[in-house]
């Protein structure tokens, strides 16, 4: 419950940095490497990098980008349940 707190606090945007956080941290064999930065996009929308050790990268984005996709579907899911828009890129 302090995970909603805090995000109806920030607009929304700490319950989707502790939702692909955790994603992350759970796939990768470096989570200390683990990082999501935010930035404004166009209009309402941010844009949140994840940021993984470059070992990791294949784990992050799985076979034709599976894992990619669905790392991105639940976060936007918990974006709309924050009531955020948002954009998640991978980088390394």
């Amino acid at each position: 419950m302090a995970e909603a707190q805090a995000g109806e606090e920030d607009g929304g945007q700490g319950l989707v940095t502790a939702t692909l956080t955790y994603l992350a941290k759970a796939l990768v064999e470096h989570p200390d490497d683990v990082e999501v930065s935010t930035t404004a996009g166009e209009g309402t929308t941010t844009v949140f990098r994840l940021h993984v050790n470059p070992e990791d990268m294949g784990r992050v984005i799985g076979r034709h980008g599976r894992t990619a996709r669905a790392i991105r579907q639940v976060t936007r899911a918990a974006a709309a349940k924050a009531g955020v828009s948002v954009y998640i890129e991978i980088v390394d």
